[in-house]
C-alpha cells in the first residue's frame, strides 16, 4: 500500500494506514487520511485530483482551519455522501512567515501546539468524536498539514496506542512536502519577504516537545484526552475498533 497519495496541487495528503500499535494490531489502510488544505480541489485546474479524491470514497471530511481560512482559499468541493466539519481548533492566530529568526524554532511551535491543545479543546474532541463515529474513509486536514492537521493526528495515534517513535516519523513525513510549500507561499505572496527560514518544516523534534509537554501537565496523552477534553473510554474503543485491525 501507499503512503503518499500523488495529486498535482495537494502536497501532503498521506494514508495514515499500516501503523502498529504495541499491542501488534495495524491501523486499517484507506480509513483515515490527513492532508494540507482540499480548498485547492475546486476549480476547474483540479479536476483529476478531484476525481482521484472522490475515488478514494471518503464519506467525512474535517477542516481544521479557520473560517477566514475558508473564505479565503475555499473549501473541498460539496458532493453527494460528503459530510463537511468545520472545527477550528486553533484560537490564537500567527503568522509563521513572520516568526523572528532567533527564536528556537522547535520549541516556539510546541508551544503554540501546547496552545491550541487547551485554547481547542472543545474542537479536539469534536473532530474525535466525529472520527470514532463513521465507518467509512476519512480526512482531517488544514492548510499545509502540518501543524494542525500533525497534532491531531498525535492525538489520534497516542490514542490507539501507537508508539512515540511511530507518531513522530509520522509527523516529519510533512519535510517531503517543505519545498512544495514554500514555493506555493511565494507563489501566493509575491513582494514579501519569508522572514523565518523554518517555514514548512515538520522535524520530529516538534512533535516529541508537544507530547512531552502534555504528559508532564497531565500524566499521558490517555489523560488529557478524558480529563481535558472529557473523552470517555467507550469513545476511544469505538475509534479503535473503527481504525484498527482485529
Amino acid at each position: 500500500m501507499r503512503r503518499h497519495i500523488e495529486f498535482a496541487h495537494l502536497h501532503n495528503f498521506r494514508d495514515m494506514g499500516g501503523y502498529r500499535t504495541r499491542d501488534g494490531r495495524e491501523l486499517r489502510w484507506g480509513r483515515l487520511y490527513r492532508s494540507d488544505s482540499l480548498g485547492k480541489l475546486a476549480g476547474a485546474a483540479a479536476q483529476a485530483d478531484l476525481e482521484r479524491f472522490r475515488e478514494l470514497g471518503i464519506r467525512t471530511v474535517i477542516d481544521l482551519r479557520y473560517p477566514w481560512e475558508i473564505e479565503a482559499k475555499g473549501r473541498v468541493p460539496e458532493q453527494d455522501g460528503l459530510t463537511y466539519r468545520n472545527l477550528s481548533i486553533e484560537h490564537r492566530p500567527y503568522d509563521q512567515a513572520e516568526i523572528d529568526p532567533e527564536l528556537d524554532p522547535w520549541r516556539y511551535l510546541a508551544d503554540r501546539f501546547a496552545e491550541v491543545a487547551e485554547d481547542g479543546a472543545e474542537e479536539l474532541r469534536e473532530a474525535l468524536e466525529a472520527l470514532a463515529a463513521d465507518d467509512g474513509p476519512q480526512v482531517f486536514h488544514c492548510a499545509s498539514g502540518k501543524d494542525r492537521t500533525g497534532l491531531l493526528a498525535a492525538l489520534v495515534l497516542a490514542l490507539l496506542d501507537v508508539p512515540e517513535d511511530v507518531i513522530a516519523a509520522d509527523f516529519a513525513l510533512t519535510e517531503l512536502a517543505t519545498e512544495r510549500l514554500v514555493a506555493d507561499w511565494h507563489a501566493a505572496n509575491p513582494g514579501r519577504t519569508l522572514r523565518w527560514p523554518a517555514y514548512g518544516r515538520a522535524p520530529e523534534q516538534i512533535i516529541r516537545l508537544f507530547l512531552a509537554d502534555l504528559t508532564e501537565r497531565y500524566g499521558s496523552v490517555h489523560a488529557y484526552a478524558t480529563g481535558r477534553l472529557g473523552i470517555d473510554e467507550a469513545l476511544v474503543t469505538r475509534l479503535r475498533d473503527r481504525l484498527l485491525t482485529p
